[in-house]
């Protein structure tokens, strides 16, 4: 009988599908440049404090929206998962060789 060892797969460790990745990434984008656009907007129909502020959130917001736009999920497994070094097979080292006569 041949025992399989290895841990099941549990599938919330899948990571998200790209496609499924990018979509929300465009979203998040478009949000935030949607709110620059708001801050431009009001802006120009405000004074005083609340002004500086606005120009402040038009000028940083692109920033702002292309690292957001930038970050992947990072909330899955970088990869398979390692094993523990107990279970690493060892090497068997060879007799010794004379590596200028090649013999044993």
């Amino acid at each position: 009988m041949n025992e399989h060892t290895d841990p099941p797969v549990n599938i919330t460790s899948a990571r998200v599908s790209h496609s499924d990745d990018l979509r929300r990434r465009q979203l998040r984008y478009l949000f935030s440049m949607g709110l620059r656009t708001v801050c431009f907007v009001l802006a120009i129909v405000t004074t005083g404090p609340l002004r500086w502020a606005l120009v402040a959130g038009a000028v940083f917001l692109p920033y702002i929206a292309v690292v957001l736009a930038n970050a992947t999920d990072r909330r899955t497994s970088a990869g398979p998962p390692s094993f523990p070094i107990d279970d690493a097979p060892l090497l068997e080292t060879g007799p010794a060789r004379d590596t200028h006569s090649g013999k044993v």
